[in-house]
């Protein structure tokens, strides 16, 4: 019984001292190497590419969330939105909208649509549109 004591202090002993000397690399290694491994690895990394964004992460900071506004996928060729209606989700990233659809600058259809996709990423807003909304709320 008191060797099963000795042999589980000296195992403990050892570990111990194993311990603690990874520790002790450990903190040389982070110490030294970090800084000299942080700036070699900017500049070997390509940089990196910006998420697209969706939809509600477009027009986030725009006036009103975006109503009245021109939107459109970054992909899409003369086909467009402009937002009627949105309905927003508690985390303010996902939810639903409503827009006029436009082709070729033209509407589509007189009275607002259901958007798709709108959850998905890669949306644009168009910066004349913005021009147009100003212009209208000014009094003459």
């Amino acid at each position: 019984m008191a060797a099963a004591v000795v042999m589980k202090r000296a195992v403990a002993d050892k570990l111990g001292f194993f311990h603690q000397s990874f520790a002790l690399l450990r903190s040389l290694s982070t110490s030294v190497a970090s800084p000299a491994s942080s700036s070699s690895g900017a500049s070997e990394s390509k940089p990196r590419r910006r998420k697209k964004k969706n939809l509600f992460d477009v027009i986030q900071f725009l006036p009103e969330w975006g109503i009245g506004y021109k939107v459109a996928k970054i992909h899409w060729r003369d086909v467009s939105y402009e937002l009627s209606k949105i309905n927003l989700y508690k985390d303010g990233r996902h939810g639903k909208a409503w827009g006029i659809r436009y082709k070729a600058g033209l509407p589509a259809s007189g009275a607002p649509v259901k958007m798709s996709g709108i959850n998905k990423r890669g949306w644009k807003y168009f910066p004349e549109s913005e021009k147009k909304i100003q212009n209208s709320s000014k009094p003459a």
